[in-house]
């Protein structure tokens, strides 16, 4: 019986750590034989301990190598020769790609077989077989990261007071049945790759940037970060009717909040391109990748329909109370601006959702009537363009009176706009990201 290494074939005189990477590149290939107890030039050395050997053997492709291939393997004895040989037929496993343990979902953690040889498997291939295996579900597919932590997830169960644990992973589907990390898990540990871009603008275009900021982590971080960003901005006006004070912040509160659960819960995170939040003067556009959900209508969306491109994703922001049922969103935005005047706008195309609110006190007739908002603005702008504003500074600026200067940075450090340090006519106001500096 004569023995040649072959795209099928490999052969080894001796179990050696190499073992694994052979195995693994015939299951996320077509299969192979390998052979212990041959030379690589088909001379037969045989073994002396077949039983100790595929003991040996199959201790560490179970500890070794992920997901479990051990229903892929088949052992035998043979006598070749007048000397004992082990047999390990490998078979084309179902849930490729499969790769070391310790080397994750990586190039040096894959293999293949090219010619007479295994290699390590190209980013593409890794992706290509998770995408057959794992289907075309992104939150379902395995993680090519898996060296994942969770502080802001854990947190936000933390505070809801909800366990989160292995079990609770398991059933939400971050981690699946053979305990490896999903792409649902990725997008809600700390290491998320996917982004939101924010922008402000002077104006009512994108000429003259005033601020831009782009928001990393977990999910869960960037939608407390990136809502307390907008909260910080949308400022509250107020118009007098007689003795009467009527406040009204430029943007609804709820309108913003599912805005923004939107961007996250239905965005396709099979793009890799940042979601976009951008503010003008007249209005706040939140523009989220991919469109929608194949054989959806824009006017399926606006009568309350949905279905959700994300659903394990959107079952944890349920889980988490932070969404109530799907197709309610949209509903919630329009009836904030029910009786304003302004209507909130909702436009698709195949590749994005947008959608834009109108600030509720943006117009000619409110800039008239109060005055108030504009001077909070040029506040702000003089701490942007400075870094600090004082009193006399305000008074200069504004041409008003030193109590009016008072009222008006009280009023700012109230709304959390600015941040007071010293007392008295010492004091200083800067932006609240530059209180630790």
């Amino acid at each position: 019986m004569n023995f040649h290494e072959s795209e099928n074939i490999e052969l080894k005189a001796i179990v050696v750590d190499d073992i694994k990477k052979e195995v693994i590149a015939f299951a996320n290939c077509d299969g192979g034989k390998l052979y212990i107890g041959i030379q690589d030039d088909g001379t037969v050395t045989g073994i002396q301990n077949t039983d100790e050997t595929v003991l040996q053997v199959s201790n560490m492709i179970r500890d070794a190598i992920k997901p479990d291939l051990t229903m892929f393997l088949h052992y035998e004895t043979l006598e070749v020769e007048g000397k004992h040989i082990v047999a390990i037929d490998i078979q084309r496993g179902t849930n490729r790609p499969y790769y070391i343990a310790k080397k994750g979902l990586r190039p040096e953690g894959v293999y293949v077989r090219q010619g007479y040889s295994s290699v390590p498997a190209t980013d593409t291939m890794i992706r290509y077989m998770i995408k057959e295996t794992d289907g075309e579900r992104f939150e379902k597919m395995r993680a090519l990261n898996q060296e994942l932590t969770f502080r802001a997830t854990e947190k936000e169960f933390f505070v809801r007071e909800i366990p989160f644990g292995t079990k609770q992973m398991q059933t939400l589907k971050l981690l699946n049945s053979d305990g490896i990390y999903t792409n649902l898990a990725l997008l809600l540990s700390d290491q998320c790759m996917h982004t939101i871009k924010v922008a402000v603008f002077q104006d009512n275009d994108q000429n003259i940037f005033k601020d831009r900021h782009e928001f990393t982590g977990s999910l869960m971080q960037q939608l407390n970060d990136v809502y307390s960003y907008i909260d910080l901005r949308n400022q509250t006006r107020a118009i007098f009717d007689k003795l009467r004070r009527i406040d009204t912040r430029d943007y609804p509160e709820v309108a913003v909040r599912e805005a923004l659960l939107n961007v996250l819960v239905h965005r396709d995170y099979g793009f890799s391109a940042s979601a976009l939040i951008s503010i003008y003067a007249d209005r706040m556009e939140f523009v989220s990748v991919g469109g929608l959900y194949p054989g959806i209508e824009l006017e399926d969306v606006m009568v309350g329909l949905s279905v959700c491109r994300n659903q394990s994703l959107a079952n944890v922001f349920y889980r988490l109370e932070l969404i109530e049922a799907y197709g309610t969103g949209i509903r919630k935005i329009l009836k904030a601006y029910e009786n304003s005047g302004k209507t909130p706008m909702i436009e698709t195309t195949n590749n994005a959702f947008k959608i834009t609110l109108p600030n509720m006190n943006y117009g000619e007739e409110f800039k008239k009537s109060n005055p108030i908002a504009g001077e909070e603005e040029r506040v702000i702008d003089f701490v942007k363009k400075n870094g600090e504003i004082t009193r006399i500074n305000v008074e200069a600026q504004l041409e008003i009176s030193a109590s009016s200067a008072s009222r008006l940075l009280r009023r700012v450090v109230e709304k959390g706009l600015l941040v007071q340090r010293g007392k008295g006519r010492s004091s200083k106001y800067v932006l609240p990201d530059q209180q630790s500096n």
